[in-house]
């Protein structure tokens, strides 16, 4: 598999791509690519998407994806987000909209592509990026998660005043990396069905977001 990275993310991860655990990460996507040529998603040329949709300096705020859906025709490198044409709406994402109409009174929108978020400064990032059809987590701990963080300890290290918004256990962890001093993390349960329900619902991350973003002279984002 061959990747290109958005120029800024290149420049703060180039050292990731000459460690030992992305050589091996590499060697185990081709493996699979072989062996399930139509079967990993999303596509080669959107592994990377999260990153060429919000370059590194105009990142504002980060939401934080599991891995990518393993449904055919879902994923396409934003966390949460759908391709356009994908109907009905996967059940966490139909939430994250129930959730963004309460908090802000934002109609549920036509179509999941959380595109216009990311290009507002809403790095949409899953910790894992590929996954094999009908198996979540299939590429879990096989060297994702340490690039993924890697992209986040970048994030806290070389810029501050970020929105951070974490939803559920696995996006949690994630929060050992953020200076909170420095930046807003909110934490709520992941948005699915068996779990928005437990604080999900009612956490009011939208408009708490858009407040802090507007109290440090940042502009709101367009949800």
């Amino acid at each position: 598999m061959n990747f290109e990275l958005e120029p800024s993310w290149k420049t703060i991860l180039s050292e990731e791509f000459n460690k030992p655990y992305f050589s091996k990460l590499i060697q185990f996507l081709n493996e699979e690519k072989n062996k399930h040529s139509e079967s990993i998603f999303p596509n080669e040329e959107d592994v990377f998407a999260a990153f060429s949709a919000c370059p590194f300096n105009q990142v504002k705020v980060v939401i934080l994806g599991q891995d990518p859906y393993p449904t055919r025709g879902h994923a396409h490198g934003l966390s949460f987000s759908v391709n356009k044409s994908v109907k009905p709406f996967p059940k966490s994402l139909t939430n994250i909209f129930k959730e963004l109409q309460a908090d802000l009174q934002v109609p549920i929108p036509e179509n999941g592509n959380l595109m216009r978020w990311a290009r507002q400064g809403v790095l949409l990032l899953n910790a894992t990026l590929t996954v094999e059809e009908g198996k979540p987590e299939s590429h879990a701990q096989k060297g994702w998660e340490i690039f993924t963080d890697a992209a986040i300890g970048a994030l806290t290290t070389k810029k501050e005043s970020c929105v951070y918004l974490l939803w559920g256990a696995k996006a949690q962890q994630k929060a050992q990396f953020v200076d909170r001093q420095k930046n807003l993390v909110l934490t709520a349960p992941h948005p699915s069905p068996l779990a928005a329900y437990r604080g999900f619902f009612g956490c009011r991350h939208f408009s708490q977001t858009n407040d802090y973003l507007v109290s440090i002279g940042k502009s709101p984002i367009h949800w």
